[in-house]
C-alpha cells in the first residue's frame, strides 16, 4: 500500500494532482483543501489511500495523514464508497467529522452531497465506536517512565478495541510496536495505531 507520496509538484487540476517520485509522475485524487495547499515546482508531501477494483487502481490523497484515516474509515459504512468518503473529509474535515458522528448530529452529516438521512443514520450506528477510537491522534506525552509507558498502551489498545479486535489481540499488537517508542519517544499515537494494525492484519 502507497501510504504517501512526497516530491515535487508537476500538475494540478480541479480534482486531482501529479507528484514527480524520483522521476515517476505519481497521480492522485485530491480534496479542495488539500489542492489547495499544493504549489506547481514546490516539494510537497501527500498522505494517500489506494482504492482497488478489478479494473483499476486508483490513489486518493490528503493534507493530512488524520484525514486519510477517517477517509479510509467511512468506506467501512454500509453504502460508502471511496467518492462519498471522500466527499464527507472535503466537507467537513476530520474534526467536524467526529464530532458528527459522536453527537449523532444527523443533520450535518446530510450536508455531504450524496449522504441521506438513512446513510447518515447508518454511519453514525456503524462508525460511532471505531471514529471515537481514531479520535485519540497526538504525540505522545512529555512525561517519562512507567506513567508515560502506561498511557501509550492504554490508548492504543483501547482504540484497537473499539475498532473490534479483542482485548488480547490489542495487547499483544501493543508488544509488537512497543520497540517504536523506543527507537523515538515522538513517535505519535496515529503512528502506533498503524503500526498496531498492520501487525494484526499480518497474522
Amino acid at each position: 500500500m502507497i501510504s504517501h507520496l512526497t516530491g515535487a509538484v508537476t500538475a494540478i487540476g480541479a480534482s486531482a494532482a501529479v507528484i514527480d517520485v524520483n522521476g515517476f509522475g505519481m497521480k492522485a485524487l485530491c480534496t479542495p483543501g488539500t489542492l489547495a495547499g499544493l504549489r506547481l515546482g514546490q516539494e510537497a508531501t501527500v498522505h494517500t489511500s489506494m482504492v482497488v477494483r478489478e479494473d483499476s487502481m486508483t490513489l486518493y490523497g490528503f493534507a493530512t495523514g488524520d484525514e486519510r484515516d477517517l477517509f479510509e474509515l467511512v468506506q467501512s459504512a454500509s453504502g460508502i464508497g471511496p467518492k462519498i468518503a471522500q466527499a464527507v473529509v472535503s466537507v467537513m474535515g476530520p474534526d467536524d467529522l467526529r464530532r458528527a458522528i459522536s453527537s449523532e448530529d444527523l443533520t450535518a452529516l446530510c450536508r455531504v452531497p450524496g449522504i441521506g438521512r438513512k446513510g447518515a443514520q447508518r454511519m453514525v450506528i456503524e462508525l460511532k465506536d471505531k471514529v471515537n477510537a481514531l479520535g485519540m491522534v497526538g504525540e505522545l506525552p512529555a512525561s517519562t517512565g512507567a506513567a508515560g509507558h502506561a498511557l501509550w498502551r492504554d490508548q492504543v489498545s483501547e482504540g484497537l478495541v473499539g475498532l473490534g479486535w479483542s482485548a488480547r489481540d490489542a495487547e499483544a499488537a501493543c508488544g509488537s510496536v512497543a520497540h517504536l517508542v523506543e527507537q523515538d519517544p515522538k513517535v505519535g499515537i496515529a503512528g502506533l495505531m498503524r503500526a498496531a494494525l498492520a501487525s494484526l492484519a499480518r497474522k
